[in-house]
C-alpha cells in the first residue's frame, strides 16, 4: 500500500519529494521560520491539481494557503515546504482548486496577478504605473527619489514608520500587507519590527520587488523571518475577504488608476477591526490661498492628487470608519478601520 502511495504521488508530483501520510504538516501560518542560507531563488514553480487528487490532499501534502486567487477569491491549495519566509514560498506551487489557475514563484517573487502565466495578452497599464516598472526607477527609489519628498513634508522613513506603527496597535500581532511597497523601504521595517505575525511586500512593479530583494538578501536575518514578497493588482489583491488585520500604502494614492477601486479592495479583505494606513501628496491644502490652487492642479497634471476631504470621503463610502489624518504641508498620512 505504502508503494502504491508513493509511485501515484511520483506521477502527480514530479518535482516535490515524497512525504509519507503519516507525517504531520502544519499550516504555514502556524509554523515557525525556517533557516535557510542567504541564495538567489530564480526556480519556477507551480502544482498541478486534477478533482481527484484534491479529495486526497492530506495524503499528498497540500494544505489550503493564506493567498487567494485573483479571480474567483478563493483561497489557493499550495504543495511544499511549510513556512512563510521567502524560501519555503518560493519552492511551493500553488492552485486555485475552483477556476484551475496556478501560480508561478518568478526570480524571488510570488506572482499573483490575473495576467499570471499568460502568453499572448499583455497589459496596457498607465502611463504612471508603467514609471514604477521601469528598472532604472526602481534602482533610484530608495537612493535619491523617494528622500525628495521631504520637499513636500515627508518627515522621512523613521518618522513615517513609527507614525504608521501609532495606527497599527490594533492590529498587532496580525498579518500586514505592505501595498505599493516599491523597494520595500517600508515592508522591512515592519517585518524587522517583530510587530506582526506575518508582512507581505505587494508591488505591481517586478523590477521594485527585485530590488526589495537585493536589500533584503543583505542582511541574512530578513530571509528568514515571515517576510514574503508578490507581485499583485491593488484592484484585485490575491486574499480572501476579512483575512487581513493591516493594510500599508505609502506614497501610494496617487499612482493608482482606480483610488475607489482600490481602497474597495482594502476595505473587503481587512477583517473587522482591521487599519488601514496610507500616505499621499495633496492637491492642496486648506490653507493654500484659492488663487493658487488652480494653478497647482495645473502643475500636478498625471497623478491622482486629492484633497484632505476627498480622501475621507473615498475611505467612508468603502466602508472604512473612524477616519483620522495628519497633515504637514503637502503631506497626509490618514488612517480607517474596518468595522
Amino acid at each position: 500500500m505504502a508503494m502504491a502511495s508513493t509511485c501515484l504521488h511520483q506521477a502527480l508530483f514530479p518535482k516535490y519529494p515524497c512525504v509519507s501520510h503519516h507525517s504531520r504538516f502544519n499550516p504555514p501560518h502556524r509554523s515557525p521560520s525556517l533557516r535557510f542560507p542567504a541564495t538567489t531563488i530564480r526556480a519556477t514553480s507551480e502544482v498541478a491539481l486534477e478533482p481527484e487528487v484534491i479529495s486526497t490532499q492530506r495524503n499528498q501534502r497540500l494544505e489550503v494557503d493564506l493567498f487567494a486567487c485573483p479571480v474567483c477569491y478563493e483561497p489557493l491549495l499550495r504543495k511544499g515546504p511549510p513556512g512563510f519566509n521567502l524560501e519555503a514560498i518560493y519552492r511551493s506551487g500553488f492552485k486555485c482548486k475552483k477556476c484551475n489557475k496556478s501560480y508561478t514563484s518568478k526570480d524571488m517573487y510570488l506572482d499573483l496577478t490575473v495576467s499570471s502565466g499568460m502568453k499572448e495578452y499583455t497589459e496596457i497599464v498607465p502611463a504612471r504605473t508603467e514609471l514604477f516598472r521601469s528598472p532604472l526607477v526602481s534602482f533610484l527609489y530608495e537612493r535619491g527619489w523617494r528622500q525628495n519628498f521631504s520637499r513636500s513634508g515627508f518627515p522621512g522613513r523613521d518618522e513615517e514608520f513609527n507614525m504608521a506603527q501609532e495606527y497599527f496597535k490594533p492590529a498587532e500581532g496580525g498579518l500586514l500587507v505592505d501595498v505599493s511597497c516599491g523597494s520595500g523601504l517600508f515592508s522591512r521595517k515592519f517585518a524587522q519590527s517583530g510587530t506582526y505575525s506575518k508582512v507581505i511586500a505587494l508591488d505591481f512593479s517586478e523590477n521594485m520587488l527585485r530590488q526589495c530583494y537585493d536589500f533584503i538578501k543583505r542582511d541574512e536575518t530578513l530571509s528568514t523571518i515571515n517576510l514574503a514578497l508578490v507581485r499583485a493588482d491593488i484592484s484585485r489583491l490575491p486574499f480572501a475577504s476579512g483575512s487581513v488585520d493591516a493594510v500599508h500604502a505609502g506614497a501610494a494614492l496617487h499612482c493608482w488608476p482606480s483610488a475607489s477601486n482600490a481602497i474597495a479592495e482594502i476595505s473587503r479583505v481587512l477583517r473587522s477591526g482591521g487599519v488601514f494606513v496610507g500616505t499621499t501628496f495633496l492637491r492642496y491644502t486648506s490653507s493654500t490661498p484659492s488663487i493658487l490652487r488652480p494653478l497647482r492642479q495645473r502643475v500636478l497634471q498625471g497623478y491622482n492628487y486629492f484633497t484632505e476631504e476627498e480622501i475621507e470621503d473615498l475611505c467612508t463610502s468603502c466602508g472604512l470608519t473612524n477616519y483620522t489624518n495628519k497633515v504637514q504641508q503637502a503631506f497626509i498620512m490618514f488612517s480607517a478601520q474596518k468595522p
